[in-house]
């Protein structure tokens, strides 16, 4: 098991910074989430640490030497982003977190609080901008939640949901990197050819009308491998670094009509946002769950993707929330309005999955290369991770099932008596996502946010 429960996820472990012992905070100091940052004075930006309210600059830290690494491998923080960090192992990143906690612990060692250039490495989270964690290279996005799977399917094939290879291997597909933006940029709403009227008849053309989110989580590759070398699953774990908040922005009329035979293209690739925070492997380990229970009725995974530690601890138990605060919301000043709240347990294959089938074929991914989740939805109607699903009448998991046709909704009813079946122009999609267990301190993922801006039309 490469990321064991250990003495850095102690519950009773405090912070000298104050801030990091707040119960409700995110980044207390059993999480340490990487990050990038920059602000007015920067020239690149920076590789850090949240803790609390502030972020620790480890650049500042590694031109003072301060690591004293010589019994572990050079590791690049003064680089202007995470993939060299990624690149390392896992032993090596257990180092980093271990001397990190030695340093921000209260009662621990004091040789960074007394330094003189601590006021410098240490900011304030507020005075700073969060960039993109990594350079994303390549980006794959799957579709592991059968809940999910089986309420888009159930939509369009009542009576068959789920196409024949579903349980069989993790569906994904190759998304555009270029277009990965970080938690706060505004996402102009996309624009495309939508389906006939009416059939054999000319498709139409212009703003996408049915914009929608997708809850999803993603993986950050660490280490790499070799063109024609598989990773097995007893590496795959190893072989990530972290996982953060992915929003899959998504044009449903656009994919509707473009998504035969090949997949999704313009209605995918305009946008898809992450949060700035890395949570890393190593602090997720205390919140590890049995992969999904499949049927007794189900096939079981091929050998290449199954191992028992994959059986006992492939799931990770992260709960996940989606708000929405509308234009006229924000002008009265109300809060934003949570839409639904699901959990990552929920998914049909592991990240360990994903990774061992990617690679099967001796594709290399690479340090910094993002593996999104695909939407994460559960059986319940609060649990549906897009509003694609969430405004759906229909309820598969119900005992009888309800099928009803795909454009059957009913729009959810917002604060100040808008509606919606899908996104407006002006809306804020907020979303967090947070890890709780007894006998362990919180930790969360921060947010990752996004409001649509209105289409640039080219006739």
């Amino acid at each position: 098991m490469p990321y064991p429960v250990d003495e850095t996820h102690d519950p009773k472990l405090e912070s000298w910074i104050e801030s990091a012992n707040d119960p409700n905070s995110d980044f207390p100091i059993q999480n340490l989430p990487f990050v990038m940052f920059d602000d007015d004075t920067s020239s690149h930006p920076y590789v850090g640490v949240a803790i609390g309210d502030k972020v620790l600059n480890l650049h500042i830290l590694d031109e003072q030497d301060f690591f004293g690494r010589e019994n572990w491998e050079k590791i690049d923080f003064i680089s202007s982003d995470l993939n060299g960090v990624a690149a390392s192992d896992s032993t090596t990143r257990r180092e980093i977190r271990s001397r990190l906690q030695g340093v921000l612990k209260a009662g621990g060692d004091d040789a960074l609080r007394s330094a003189r250039w601590a006021n410098s490495a240490l900011r304030n989270l507020a005075d700073v901008r969060l960039c993109d964690p990594v350079l994303v290279r390549d980006y794959t996005d799957f579709y592991a939640s059968i809940y999910h799977a089986t309420n888009v399917g159930s939509m369009f094939r009542p009576d068959n949901p789920l196409l024949p290879n579903y349980k069989h291997i993790p569906i994904g597909y190759h998304g555009r990197a270029s277009s990965i933006v970080p938690s706060g940029t505004p996402v102009r709403r996309p624009v495309g050819q939508q389906a006939p009227a009416e059939e054999g008849g000319t498709p139409g053309f212009g703003p996408c009308k049915m914009l929608d989110y997708e809850m999803e989580m993603g993986a950050i590759i660490a280490r790499g491998n070799e063109l024609g070398e598989p990773i097995s699953m007893a590496d795959a774990e190893d072989r990530i670094l972290g996982v953060c908040i992915l929003n899959d922005w998504s044009a449903r009329d656009i994919q509707k009509w473009e998504y035969q035979p090949l997949g999704p293209f313009l209605a995918k690739s305009f946008a898809s946002t992450v949060s700035p925070y890395i949570v890393t492997m190593e602090a997720l380990a205390p919140f590890r769950c049995p992969a999904f229970e499949r049927d007794a009725k189900d096939p079981r995974p091929l050998p290449y993707m199954d191992s028992e530690h994959n059986r006992a601890h492939g799931g990770i138990e992260i709960t996940l929330e989606v708000y929405l605060a509308s234009q006229q919301m924000r002008d009265k000043g109300m809060a934003p309005v949570r839409l639904s709240r699901g959990n990552f347990r929920d998914m049909y294959w592991t990240f360990a999955q994903m990774v061992a089938h990617h690679t099967v074929n001796g594709c290399n991914l690479q340090p910094g290369d993002l593996l999104g989740s695909g939407t994460v939805s559960g059986t319940t109607r609060e649990s549906r991770g897009s509003l694609l699903e969430l405004t759906w009448d229909g309820d598969p998991f119900a005992n009888p099932p309800v099928l009803v046709p795909g454009t059957q909704r009913t729009p959810i009813k917002l604060p100040t008596g808008e509606e919606r079946k899908f996104l407006q122009d002006g809306d804020e999609v907020i979303m967090k996502a947070y890890c709780e267990r007894e006998g362990f301190r919180r930790i969360g993922f921060g947010e990752c946010r996004g409001i649509i801006t209105p289409a640039r039309v080219v006739q």
